[in-house]
């Protein structure tokens, strides 16, 4: 190679779209928190204190993790060792002792998930043997997501999912649970079974269908790895077990959860869980979660004067009576004062507030509803408390429901941490496009990629695209603190050829390369965005 003058770049790199400011925020706080030394938790507290609860670390990572798939695989799918360092990181935050250590005591059971019960079940600490789909379908998920992205089979060998459990004070000795990603899968399949298919249960006893979808796509992610369809026949009978049972109320909204010694199901209360569930159930029922949007979605999500707000529970499902009762308009500012006026008399409701806001934001990515989604981030963005933190986008927590007006004020760790970042990286149908086109194995070593760049070196990405018709590799890079580096970013599996390099324009390296070569270019990297691209002149004859 040789660093030769040259004429400029002629290719426009306006076409590619690059991440916003928001949006590499996000990614940046995803790292923040993942960096942090183990043990530590900044920022990611809880309303309740054991993780039992929806905004657990747990859920947390899940989203974060998600968010990254979505932003590698539809914003910057050439970006390799940005993203699969820090989905690495997340993944390893999901099996520390703090996240899953709760799962002995709610094994125990008790009246409140199991009506009727009067003594308690003897407890168990492994967190994958049977139910807790609230934990272990997400890990599914995680390390399903992370072998097809990357073509990697660390979670897919022996052992490799183990989980240590050896309390301080009590017990008779460490026991470690070994796993790995198949053997999970299995475990999951064999409780679906043993219910009858109408799902596995997150706490004992209930069967919720949010918590379902993710072992459903983690399944599909490893047919395509695998050359199955485990996930097509799990789908015909999870169909038709809900098809029984029915899983849409009279309401539009999907069911609460089904009581699985009751065999019975509860009515829903608020939009959370079913706006949540259609983010994912989208991937095999688009039709269906597309159809039902207008009716779960009216009274929880209004447009008045122009700006879009979402109601709290009671709120929402004042408005809805009154919409329903009086034929209403569905956004109309008298019926909203008078919603708030009468749920401002009710008691109050369970003293935890589920992570609502969350849960809809990804919901309205995922449909592509712009004109709700970018509301409500405005509305946040203008009500919330945005804050930046070490080049870091995050919504802190406040765990007041309302103000005094009745407006919206609750904020998260679930969604000021993971989701509305993950609804800011996704894309209209983004679960459900990598649901049709997972990659499969063994694409690594064919797709051409960008190594040599993370986000621990302080560099925001914000271009990682391969241009298969102009045979460009297009890079664009800004450190998040203006501070000057050097950074060596490196195209692998480049077509063999005449190839050259580029950077803001000016050719700075040229050579041959046969096929399956790398190349590379030492670049300084600060507070403005340089573009790095490699591009083919010619083909070796």
């Amino acid at each position: 190679m040789n660093i030769q003058p040259g004429p400029r770049l002629s290719l426009d790199l306006s076409k590619y779209e690059k991440l916003d400011a928001e949006q590499a925020g996000h990614l940046r706080h995803y790292h923040n928190l993942a960096s942090q030394m183990d043990g530590e938790w900044r920022h990611m507290g809880t309303q309740e204190p054991m993780q039992e609860f929806l905004d657990a670390y747990r859920y947390q990572l899940a989203i974060m993790t998600y968010g990254v798939g979505v932003a590698h695989y539809h914003r910057t799918p050439a970006l390799r060792s940005t993203h699969k360092p820090l989905m690495r990181r997340l993944i390893h935050k999901m099996m520390r002792r703090e996240v899953w250590s709760y799962w002995f005591s709610t094994s125990l059971s008790g009246n409140r998930t199991d009506p009727g019960r009067t003594q308690l079940r003897t407890p168990w600490a492994d967190p994958l043997v049977k139910e807790n789909v609230m934990y272990s379908g997400h890990l599914l998920m995680m390390t399903s997501l992370y072998g097809m992205l990357f073509d990697d089979d660390e979670f897919e060998k022996r052992g490799s999912l183990s989980f240590v459990w050896d309390p301080l004070f009590f017990g008779l000795g460490p026991e470690t649970f070994r796993y790995d990603n198949r053997s999970l899968q299995n475990a999951i399949l064999c409780e679906m079974e043993k219910n009858g298919w109408i799902g596995v249960c997150c706490e004992p006893n209930l069967v919720f269908v949010v918590c379902n979808q993710f072992p459903i796509i983690a399944m599909r992610y490893n047919d395509a790895r695998d050359g199955t369809d485990v996930s097509g026949r799990v789908l015909e009978k999870y169909r038709a077990a809900w098809d029984e049972k029915g899983m849409v109320d009279p309401s539009g909204l999907y069911v609460d959860w089904y009581f699985l010694r009751q065999d019975r199901t509860l009515a829903p209360s608020n939009i959370g869980w079913t706006a949540w569930a259609n983010a994912y159930m989208n991937t095999w029922n688009s039709d269906k979660v597309k159809s039902l949007y207008d009716s779960q979605s009216y009274g929880f999500i209004t447009k008045i004067d122009g700006e879009v707000q979402l109601h709290e529970e009671k709120i929402a499902l004042e408005y809805r009576k009154l919409v329903d009762t009086e034929d209403a308009d569905k956004n109309d500012a008298a019926v909203l004062a008078r919603a708030r006026g009468n749920a401002a008399a009710l008691p109050p409701s369970f003293p935890f507030s589920q992570p609502t806001f969350g849960y809809v934001v990804q919901w309205l990515s995922e449909l592509g509803k712009k004109e709700e989604l970018d509301g409500l981030l405005k509305y946040a963005d203008k009500h919330l408390q945005p804050t930046w933190e070490n080049g870091g986008l995050f919504y802190p927590r406040n765990d007041d429901r309302t103000n005094k007006a009745g407006e919206w004020t609750h904020m998260d760790p679930f969604s000021g941490n993971a989701a509305i970042g993950y609804a800011r990286l996704n894309v209209a149908d983004g679960q459900k496009r990598i649901w049709d086109n997972p990659r499969k194995r063994g694409h690594v070593a064919t797709h051409t990629w960008i190594d040599g760049i993370e986000l621990g070196q302080g560099i925001d990405c914000l271009r990682g695209v391969w241009d298969s018709e102009e045979s460009a590799l297009v890079l664009t890079m800004k450190t998040w603190d203006g501070r000057s580096v050097t950074a060596t970013p490196v195209a692998t599996n480049l077509p063999a050829g005449e190839w050259a390099a580029f950077v803001d324009g000016e050719l700075v390296q040229e050579g041959t390369l046969e096929r399956g070569c790398d190349l590379r270019a030492a670049v300084r990297v600060g507070g403005e965005e340089v573009d790095v691209v490699f591009k083919w002149i010619a083909g070796l004859s």
